[in-house]
């Protein structure tokens, strides 16, 4: 990971929190995509990934923020959508955050039976190992916004045994 690469201006949280963008990118995707800011202070952040981490500190800026703030999250699907769950629990709402995938097919699957979350290629509607059980799952087009997440279930539970 690396760390954000601007920092705050003096005195730009004082007693009002920040109020411009937040620009955050991970992978190989470019933290600099949105552009036309405005003049609005910005903050740009990048990050190999969404490890514990890197979250914790997105999550860091987006508390110091206030209303007026904007987050533009760039790259992988399933990092993208780590983050949004991350300021979606800092109680952004959708107009606040825009998401810009790079088309990467990588996704994020839920276990709905050891709740481990299995990273995984493999579009929405196949079946998979789950990499916690081993359960055959089956993507559901179900994704959850909080767990940052498509929900998968047992593929044959309904088979006889």
């Amino acid at each position: 990971m690396r760390p954000a690469s601007v920092t705050a201006p003096e005195g730009t949280y004082g007693d009002t929190g920040f109020r411009g963008l937040i620009s955050v990118s991970f992978g190989t995707a470019d933290a600099r995509t949105a552009d036309g800011n405005d003049g609005q202070l910005r903050h740009d952040f990048h990050f190999d990934w969404a490890n514990t981490q890197a979250l914790s500190q997105l999550r860091s800026a987006i508390e110091l923020a206030c209303v007026g703030v904007h987050v533009v999250l760039t790259g992988p699907p399933a990092d993208i959508m780590a983050a949004a769950a991350v300021a979606a629990d800092c109680g952004l709402v959708e107009e606040e955050v825009t998401l810009l995938s790079d088309g990467s097919r990588m996704r994020t699957v839920f276990c709905a039976h050891c709740r481990t979350a299995t990273e995984t290629v493999e579009p929405v509607g196949s079946e998979f190992a789950c990499q916690g059980c081993a359960t055959v799952l089956a993507i559901s087009d179900h994704f959850s916004r909080r767990l940052a997440a498509y929900l998968g279930f047992a593929a044959h539970a309904e088979e006889a045994a």
